[in-house]
């Protein structure tokens, strides 16, 4: 499960408007971020801390922020 959902997020990388892809506040980017989480902490708890970072990222959050 793990390596078809990060090959539907290089997907997504692939297919998404290049402004939308641009617009994320955090280093890494949340794309990117969640690749780091689910290698790290496997598919459900992985996409838990995906969703929730994807949730934060709008003004005044932002910054570097590692799984």
């Amino acid at each position: 499960m793990v390596r078809l959902s990060i090959y539907f997020i290089y997907l997504y990388r692939y297919i998404a408007p290049k402004k939308l892809r641009s617009s994320c506040l955090f280093e890494p980017t949340c794309s990117e971020y969640a690749i780091l989480a689910l290698k790290k902490y496997g598919f459900m708890y992985g996409w838990s801390k995906a969703i929730n970072r994807i949730t934060r990222c709008k003004q005044p959050n932002g910054g570097i922020d590692y799984p």
